[in-house]
């Protein structure tokens, strides 16, 4: 019989994961009131943006880079969008801009990291900096409140204006997971990006443009964190200068928890959904159970340093059979 490939057993895997600790929760929250079509349809709006968020850092990743500044990015993104709609600006040109302001800060890091020849966790971690600062300066350090567009509908509630049973930035997450899978598994430049990660000099020796296919993950991830900064914005109706604080750890997180290797040549886009959607799952339950905010973030931070170990486990492990 046929094995199937290691990227469907490790995503059948994590489906089975989220299956068990939403079951979980359901019997531990009185009177089913976790196993409702409420709570799931709350539940994939508020993993969306870290979902959007960790399609990008998958291709970041699996290249053996690491960006900090997608928090950042997707709260400038948040905000521009906020101050084009309050000038009265078409929704269209807001999203425009906020996309593109992403990917160009995305652009900065690939090209800092490419032709400065520093670490790519120094320089996301000033970039992070850097665009925080912008965020807020922009803002005049307080939220924006816009007039109402169509991006306001983007994240708002089933029962309130959305597709049929999903909001459409949930669907819009979806069919970007999807488009992303597809340029990572069977493309050219998904197939380099992997061969980067793996041996950044024998990919040289192949005539691979190092590079340049650095150049343009970072870019994506920069236009992906735009595109989560819309969903953020959409969430909320407003920018907020201060959003997105930590999504970065999150984001990373979710890439890890997907199977993929901090060391890079690992990893797939799938994986990254589902590792958002087991964050997100156990973020809502512990709410859900009305345990404090502190304890949420210390599941949060175990379960980051958890993944963190498994990751390291699972290269010892490749390691070991190799030799």
């Amino acid at each position: 019989m046929k094995k199937l490939p290691k990227s469907i057993t490790g995503s059948l895997g994590l489906v089975a994961v989220e299956l068990v600790i939403f079951v979980l929760f359901w019997k531990l929250i009185p009177h089913g009131g976790f196993a409702t079509w409420t709570t799931i349809e709350q539940l994939t709006r508020h993993s969306a943006i870290v979902m959007m968020t960790a399609i990008g850092m998958t291709f970041v990743i699996i290249s053996a880079g690491i960006d900090l500044s997608v928090g950042s990015v997707v709260a400038f993104s948040g905000i521009t969008a906020a101050v084009v709609l309050k000038d009265h600006h078409s929704w269209i040109l807001a999203l425009v801009l906020a996309t593109g302001s992403g990917a160009i800060w995305g652009l900065i890091n690939g090209l800092f990291i490419t032709k400065l020849k520093v670490g790519p966790f120094i320089v996301t971690l000033g970039t992070m900096l850097i665009v925080r600062a912008c965020a807020l300066g922009l803002a005049h350090e307080q939220s924006v409140y816009s007039p109402h567009s169509h991006l306001d509908v983007l994240m708002k509630p089933v029962l309130q204006f959305a597709t049929p049973f999903l909001a459409s930035g949930v669907w819009l997450t979806l069919v970007a997971a999807m488009f992303f899978s597809i340029i990572l598994a069977k493309t050219r430049f998904g197939r380099r990006v992997i061969a980067v990660g793996s041996n950044e000099s024998a990919a040289r020796l192949c005539g691979i443009p190092v590079e340049r296919i650095q150049v343009l993950v970072y870019l994506l991830c920069g236009f992906l964190a735009g595109v989560a900064g819309i969903l953020s914005y959409s969430q909320v109706t407003y920018g907020d200068p201060n959003a997105a604080n930590g999504l970065e750890l999150s984001a990373i997180a979710a890439v890890v928890i997907g199977g993929a290797s901090l060391l890079g040549g690992e990893g797939t886009v799938w994986g990254a959904v589902l590792g958002a959607l087991i964050m997100q799952t156990i973020a809502d339950g512990t709410t859900q159970m009305g345990l404090p905010h502190w304890v949420q973030k210390l599941v949060t931070g175990c379960i980051i340093v958890i993944a963190v170990g498994l990751d390291r486990w699972r290269s010892r492990r490749a390691q070991a059979k190799a030799a």
